[in-house]
C-alpha cells in the first residue's frame, strides 16, 4: 500500500469515523493495519474472526458487561461480590464528584470507554487536572464505539466511578491477569502491566510459558504461578460462559482476587499475534450463527 495514500486514510478515518459504515470502516482499519483485505466470508485467523464477531455477533448483554459501573452487579450476580472492586460513588459529571465522601485515596475512571482511569490522593488533590481529564474524556471520548466499531460500548452511558485504590504494596505498578476463554473455556493468559512501559507474558494454564506475543517485551525474570492461579481459571470458565471468546481480566492483590473487565476484541481486534498464533488461536474461536 502507499505510504502517503495510507497516511491520508489513516487520518481521516480517525478524525471522521462517522463518514464510514461499520462494515466499511472494519475493512478499512484491518487494511490498514495488516496490510491485506480481511476475509469476512471464510475468517480464520484470531483478529480476522474478531472483526467478524464486532459485526455479526451483538449480544444484548454486552452493554451491561462492558459497563465499568453494572458489570460490577452482573459479576457479582455470577461469581459473588467478594471478587468485585468496591464503588464508592457514580455520577454523569465531574461537577457531581463528592470528594468530601470518599476515602483518602481513590481510582476515579469513567465508565464508558478503555484505559484512562486516575489516582486520586485527597492529601494533595489537583481538582484542575481531574477536571480537565474527565470533562475530555466526557466530550470527545463519549462513544467509544466509534473507535474501533466495539458494539459494547455503543451505548454506555457515559458516567464517573470512585473506585477502592488497590495497592499490590510491592511500590510497583499493579498487574493484570489476562485470560483467553473459548466458549467458556478458558486456554491462554497473559500478565501484564498498568503503567507506562508495556509487557506482556503469556502462559498456558499449567503456567508454562508460550511464545504469543504482541510484539512487546517478556518481562523478566518469569513470574511464579500465583496461588490461586486455578482459581482465576475456574472463575474465568464461569465468566465466559456462553461466548465464543472473551478475554477476563482479573487483579490479584496480595492473594485476592478481584475482576478487572471484559475484553469482547483483544487490542480491538487490531494488534497482530506471533505466527503460528494468530492461526492457532484463530481456530479456537468457533464462530455462531450471525446475529
Amino acid at each position: 500500500m502507499n505510504k502517503l495514500y495510507k497516511h491520508i486514510m489513516e487520518s481521516f478515518s480517525s478524525r471522521f469515523p462517522k463518514a464510514f459504515s461499520d462494515l466499511s470502516y472494519i475493512k478499512l482499519k484491518y487494511k490498514l493495519r495488516f496490510n491485506r483485505d480481511i476475509n469476512l466470508s471464510e475468517p480464520t485467523g484470531f483478529n480476522e474472526k474478531l472483526n467478524w464477531l464486532k459485526l455479526y455477533y451483538r449480544n444484548p448483554k454486552f452493554t451491561m458487561m462492558a459497563d465499568k459501573y453494572w458489570v460490577k452487579q452482573y459479576v457479582a450476580e455470577k461469581i459473588g461480590e467478594q471478587y468485585v472492586v468496591p464503588c464508592y460513588g457514580y455520577w454523569k459529571s465531574v461537577s457531581e464528584i463528592e470528594y468530601d465522601k470518599l476515602p483518602d485515596k481513590v481510582f476515579l475512571k469513567s465508565t464508558h470507554d478503555s484505559g484512562g482511569g486516575i489516582l486520586v490522593d485527597k492529601t494533595r488533590i489537583n481538582l484542575k487536572r481531574i477536571r480537565k481529564r474527565f470533562n475530555r474524556k466526557m466530550l470527545i471520548g463519549k462513544n467509544w464505539y466509534w473507535n474501533l466499531r466495539e458494539y459494547p460500548y455503543k451505548y454506555i452511558e457515559p458516567g464517573i466511578i470512585a473506585e477502592e485504590y488497590l495497592d499490590e504494596g510491592t511500590g510497583c505498578e499493579l498487574h493484570d491477569y489476562k485470560f483467553y476463554c473459548f466458549n467458556g473455556k478458558p486456554e491462554y493468559m497473559y500478565i501484564t502491566n498498568k503503567g507506562s512501559k508495556i509487557y506482556e507474558n503469556y502462559y498456558d494454564l499449567d503456567f508454562n510459558p508460550v511464545n504469543i506475543s504482541h510484539g512487546y517485551e517478556r518481562f523478566t525474570p518469569e513470574f511464579s504461578k500465583p496461588v490461586n492461579f486455578e482459581k482465576m481459571i475456574e472463575l474465568a470458565g464461569i465468566l465466559s460462559k456462553g461466548l465464543p471468546f472473551v478475554r477476563v481480566d482479573f487483579f490479584n492483590v496480595n492473594g485476592k482476587l478481584y475482576f478487572g473487565e471484559f475484553t469482547f476484541y483483544d487490542w480491538g481486534g487490531m494488534k497482530p499475534l506471533n505466527e503460528p498464533w494468530e492461526t492457532y488461536l484463530g481456530n479456537l474461536i468457533i464462530l455462531p450463527t450471525k446475529k
